[in-house]
């Protein structure tokens, strides 16, 4: 396996842990209550704490970045060009990995930053395709 697919391996576990963690958090599942949620249908689930909301957010705008690096990751790789877009993989992936952190903290304009860089990840990895 490549470098460029080992990232895009490593995006697809984070996005899933984010996705795990988002759930956990958002429905307390440490508490009785929060598991009973988290196994129910999710018809009549509590308010979420202001920490829940945000590993929920978190989560869906994980989805959302691994739905836009996956498909350029696997283009890349078909088209034999992994080495010239490793870069922009890698600044993709640590930058989503800071991301995490920083959403879950609560922190907002350096969120927004360090979702700028991801972005700019892809940028140079589209860059490198055309």
């Amino acid at each position: 396996m490549t470098a460029l697919l080992d990232y895009a391996l490593y995006t697809v576990i984070l996005t899933f842990t984010a996705i795990l963690l988002g759930a956990f958090l958002r429905n307390k599942e440490w508490t009785l209550e929060g598991l009973q949620a988290g196994l129910s249908n999710r018809d009549h689930l509590p308010e979420a704490t202001p920490l829940g909301a945000r590993a929920q957010r978190m989560a869906s705008n994980s989805i959302e970045a691994a739905l836009l690096f996956l498909p350029l990751a696997l283009i890349a790789h078909e088209a034999e060009l992994d080495q010239q877009v490793l870069l922009g993989a890698q600044v993709f992936f640590w930058s989503r990995v800071a991301y995490t952190l920083v959403y879950l903290a609560g922190v907002v304009y350096l969120r927004s930053l360090i979702w700028g860089v991801a972005v700019a990840g892809m940028g140079l990895m589209v860059v490198e395709m055309v």
